[in-house]
């Protein structure tokens, strides 16, 4: 059939750009209104039955929420502001997409002044002279950068901006918009022609080539002790139940890595949990251990592979079998003799196929035997009883009290780390980190967009009080969309991996009550300061209804170092 034209009659661009989300199936969007963005705002109010658009207090909070969006459903999330501030203020979920490969779209402004651009600009970012310039600064932290200076642009570069976000590798992708392209009007004659925007959306994720399968598939059935190693790209492809199944059907040991977290349920079988430079013991010695490592959606970081230590990870004792979307990563940290280029997902369902049916016994047996020998999620200090309370004991109380399905998001710092490695996450999918580049600030506007995609799911945001003081009025954003998200934090009055690291000074803070902020705000607020009063507190906050903050005294006992793999301290 022909195709028809996008618009059939003259409309204003900032109506034809809400058109065109509308059309990509983007139902939520991110942003603070300013500079020129407020006449694509105004758009979107007239698309309320079909996008909702969250004002935030600021866009931090909108860039995490649009990473976050862009993780969990595949489609690219949106932060739409004012140019300099999403890139200054937005700048650390854009960061993370694009080291986390999540789509997003920063939709956004030149914040130029037509006809006054070679005077003393205000703002600005067109380049010109006393201005910033924006195509070069979002183009240093963006996987492409679109500008548009006419009407047909701005709609036409939105389209290109989903289609590159989400083909091959995700990734973020900026639009810099002028004020001559959204005062305008496009229609059936606007030049360039305008399309539909499915004509712009990638086809469906590909698997690899079927005799580099078919090579892979015979490898892996020969070996005597493979293993699987899990990253972030299983997220990005929802390849869960392929995971499992692809697992059970090698039967084979899972491991992940820390950005992995969470794509295969620690309570399965043949899950070992993290590896590398944090992870748990029993993983690194069954890495250690393997003769075959299949590494599905990893580019295996330093962070991953304990500084690259050849007793966890060695070509020179291991065959190496790499899935990716993109063949830059394949073979990048080591040699890989299979590299199978493709969607995370679709490649796994080719391989289950592909291999012969393998008792997953022998893998459960190996996963035992590793468990029993290193320990498996039985830490002493969860029923400790000192107070303040250990990190161990906090966690130990969210696995007491927090429903199987219930979502946590974690933020940066010594928290994260004592997260990744002592709370045991219960279903794929639930457990959100930012791993990719590691932002404080990350876990309560990354709960907040998990509590929008998964309304009917309790999230729990896990921050330390340096992180919590970073987003905090991401709470005011929670009670004016109705999101009770519950937001505990290890309240241990410093910067613990700046404490531990080097010293005391510029590393602490005082003791704020978090509880009685959250309460002034009109949020549930708990203050915990003995082992006895936790899981009353968190089981109250998961009941309240309204947004609810439990803050939580903290031990300094532990350390980022007393969870340090020896093999990376060698």
């Amino acid at each position: 059939m022909p195709v028809k034209a996008l618009l059939a009659e003259p409309t204003a661009v900032p109506d034809a750009i809400a058109l065109v989300l509308e059309e990509a199936g983007i139902d939520l969007v991110f942003g603070i209104s300013g500079g020129h963005t407020g006449t694509v705002f105004s758009a979107l109010s007239r698309r309320q039955n079909a996008i909702r658009t969250v004002l935030v207090r600021e866009e931090s909070l909108a860039g995490v929420m649009a990473e976050v969006y862009g993780r969990l459903t595949r489609k690219p999330g949106v932060i739409l502001g004012q140019g300099p501030w999403v890139l200054g203020n937005g700048l650390i979920g854009t960061i993370e997409a694009l080291l986390s490969s999540s789509p997003m779209l920063l939709l956004t402004d030149f914040s130029d002044t037509p006809a006054f651009s070679l005077h003393g600009p205000y703002q600005s970012g067109t380049g010109d002279y006393g201005s910033w310039d924006a195509r070069q600064s979002f183009g240093g932290v963006t996987k492409q950068v679109f500008s548009a200076l006419d009407p047909g642009q701005a709609v036409q570069a939105t389209q290109l901006a989903i289609k590159h976000a989400m083909a091959g590798q995700p990734g973020p992708v900026a639009v810099l918009l002028s004020l001559a392209a959204l005062m305008g009007q496009v229609g059936p004659e606007t030049r360039p022609r305008l399309y539909p925007t499915a004509h712009y959306l990638p086809p469906r994720p590909m698997g690899a080539d079927p005799t580099a399968i078919e090579r892979a598939a015979a490898l892996l059935s020969r070996a005597e002790k493979p293993i699987i190693v899990a990253g972030n790209g299983v997220r990005i492809a929802q390849g869960y139940a392929e995971l499992v199944a692809l697992a059970e059907r090698l039967g084979a040991p899972v491991v992940t890595t820390p950005s992995g977290k969470g794509v295969l349920a620690e309570t399965h079988p043949l899950a070992l949990g993290v590896f590398g430079t944090y992870g748990l013991p029993a993983a690194n010695a069954a890495v250690s251990d393997a003769d075959t490592v299949l590494v599905i959606g990893s580019k295996l970081t330093a962070s991953d592979t304990a500084r690259e230590n050849p007793a966890l990870l060695d070509p020179t004792r291991q065959v190496f079998v790499q899935v990716d979307v993109e063949p830059r990563n394949a073979a990048w940290t080591f040699p890989a003799e299979h590299q199978l280029i493709g969607d995370a997902a679709a490649i796994m369902r080719q391989l289950a196929e592909a291999l012969p049916t393998r008792a997953a016994r022998a893998g459960e047996a190996r996963v035992t035997a590793h468990r029993d020998a290193h320990g498996w999620f039985d830490e002493p200090a969860y029923s400790a009883t000192d107070a303040p309370l250990m990190p161990q004991r906090i966690i130990a109380g969210l696995h007491a009290t927090l429903p199987e399905d219930a979502m946590v998001t974690c933020d940066a710092g010594e928290n994260r780390i004592f997260m990744m490695r002592f709370l045991q996450a219960r279903r794929a999918g639930h457990f959100l980190q930012a791993a990719g580049a590691g932002p404080m600030g990350f876990a309560i506007p990354a709960a907040l967009a998990a509590k929008l995609i998964h309304p009917e799911r309790q999230v729990v945001a896990v921050c330390g009080d340096g992180g919590f003081a970073m987003t905090m009025n991401g709470l005011m954003t929670a009670l004016e969309h109705d999101l009770p998200i519950v937001v505990v934090v290890f309240n241990n009055s410093a910067l613990g991996w700046s404490l531990h690291s080097r010293g005391p000074f510029a590393a602490e803070f005082r003791d704020f009550d978090h509880a009685a902020i959250a309460e002034a705000m009109g949020c549930r607020g708990f203050r915990v300061e003995k082992p006895v009063e936790l899981e009353p507190a968190l089981r109250a906050a998961l009941t309240a209804g309204v947004p609810a903050v439990v803050d939580v005294r903290t031990s300094l006992a532990t350390s980022y170092l007393d969870v340090t793999s020896p093999l990376a301290k060698s």
